[in-house]
C-alpha cells in the first residue's frame, strides 16, 4: 500500500517538511503493545519504539502515539525496531477523561475521518448515551454517523429511528441488520481511499461482526449477547484495520465515557437549546423563573422534551467541572516543566564550572 492509501495528505505532508528532515521516514501506529508500536509504512510492515528524547521531552501523555497516528522515525542499523522520534500534527483526535478519581486525558485514537456511533436496538437502545458520543465526536474534529444494528430484532425500530432523529439533527443513521444485511450496503459507501473509519459503542451491540462483514471474512473475535441485552467484552485493544477501500478503527466497549474538553461539542449536539438560548430576553438567563424565558417556554408547548433539557444540564456541568480541574492540572505541568528546564541549565552551568 501506499501513503495515500494510508491516509496520507497534504496536512500531514506539510507539518512533516516543516519540523523534520528528509532523511527520516513516517508511518502510521495501526496498533500497541507494552512499549511497542506495531506501524505500517510505504515498504510494509514495522515494529517501533520512543526515542529516549521523545519520551524525556513529552510531559503530557496525551502527546505520546495512539492508534491512527502518523509518526516520523528513524532506523538504526542492528536494532529490529525503528526508532519513533515523534509525532505528526493530528487532524482529529478522539479523546475521554480517563476512568478513576483523576483528572486526565485519554486519547483514544487520532486522525479518524468519521466516527460510526454503534447502538443495538435492543433493551441496551439509549438515546442519552448517544447525545454523549455525539458530543465527543463533534469535539475530535471527525464526522459523526450513527449506526443502529439489530434490525431484525426489533419490533419498533422506526420508532427508535425517529427518537434518534430528534437528537441527531442533520446527522446521517442508518438501520442495520447482520442477519438480512438490512443497511449494509449503504455504510460502505463510507469506505474510500485513504478514509479512516472509527467504530464506537458500548459492548455487544455489534462492532465487531460489522467489521466481519466489512472485511468479508472473521477477524474480530464476537460472542453471544446476553439474556439481559448487557454486552459481553468482544474486542479488548484498539487496531487499525485495513480494507479493500480505506481503514477501520474498533475500540473497546465503552459503556460510559467521560468527556473531555467538549465545548464546542456540546454545542453542536445540542444546537436547538442553544438557539432556544440565544432567544431569551435576558442574555444572562437561568431559565428558571425570568420572563421571557425561550427555553421554559418551549419545554412547556413540549417543543423541547425535559429530559434532553436535563441530558444537557448534565453534560455541561461535567465540562465546567473539567474545565476548571484542567486548568489547574495545566499549570503544574507548567510550572514541573519550568522546574525541569532549570535544573537542566544548572547540570550545565556545573558541567562548565
Amino acid at each position: 500500500m501506499n501513503l495515500v492509501q494510508l491516509g496520507w495528505n497534504d496536512f500531514f505532508q506539510a507539518d512533516f517538511v516543516t519540523r523534520f528532515s528528509d532523511e527520516w521516514t513516517v508511518g502510521r501506529v495501526i496498533g500497541q503493545g507494552k512499549n511497542v508500536y506495531k506501524l505500517i509504512t510505504n515498504s510494509g510492515d514495522a515494529h517501533g519504539k520512543l526515542s529516549g528524547k521523545f519520551q524525556y521531552d513529552t510531559m503530557d501523555q496525551a502527546d505520546l502515539p495512539v492508534v491512527g497516528d502518523w509518526v516520523v522515525l528513524r532506523q538504526t542499523d542492528g536494532d529490529p525496531l525503528a526508532i519513533i522520534q515523534g509525532v505528526l500534527n493530528r487532524k482529529s483526535v478522539f479523546s475521554r477523561n480517563a476512568p478513576g478519581d483523576n483528572v486526565e486525558e485519554q486519547v483514544i485514537a487520532a486522525n479518524i475521518d468519521t466516527v460510526f456511533l454503534v447502538n443495538a436496538l435492543n433493551n441496551d437502545f439509549n438515546v442519552r448515551r448517544i447525545e454523549r458520543y455525539l458530543t465527543l465526536v463533534w469535539e475530535s474534529g471527525a464526522n459523526p454517523v450513527i449506526i443502529l444494528t439489530k434490525a431484525d430484532l426489533c419490533t419498533d425500530a422506526d420508532e427508535k429511528l425517529r427518537e434518534v432523529e430528534d437528537i441527531a439533527i442533520g446527522v446521517p443513521i442508518h438501520l442495520t441488520s447482520s442477519v438480512t444485511n438490512q443497511g449494509i450496503g449503504d455504510i460502505k459507501h463510507y469506505f474510500t481511499e485513504g478514509q479512516t473509519i472509527g467504530l464506537l459503542g458500548s459492548s455487544g451491540v455489534g462492532k465487531s461482526t460489522l467489521t466481519n462483514i466489512l472485511l468479508g471474512h472473521d477477524q474480530q473475535s464476537v460472542n453471544t449477547i446476553r439474556q439481559d441485552d448487557k454486552g459481553r467484552h468482544t474486542t479488548t485493544s484498539r487496531d487499525l484495520i485495513l480494507l479493500e477501500k480505506g481503514m477501520i478503527i474498533d475500540t473497546p466497549g465503552m459503556r460510559e465515557l467521560q468527556l473531555w474538553s467538549s465545548d464546542e461539542g456540546l454545542s453542536q449536539t445540542f444546537q436547538d437549546i442553544k438557539d432556544l438560548e440565544m432567544a431569551c430576553k435576558f442574555r444572562d438567563c437561568t431559565h428558571d423563573r425570568e420572563p421571557g424565558c425561550a427555553v421554559k417556554g418551549a419545554i412547556e408547548d413540549g417543543t423541547l422534551r425535559s429530559d434532553r433539557y436535563e441530558s444537557y444540564l448534565k453534560l455541561n456541568r461535567e465540562i465546567e467541572y473539567l474545565t476548571n480541574s484542567t486548568a489547574y492540572i495545566k499549570n503544574k505541568e507548567h510550572k514541573m516543566k519550568q522546574y525541569r528546564h532549570q535544573a537542566s541549565k544548572n547540570r550545565q552551568l556545573k558541567k562548565r564550572n
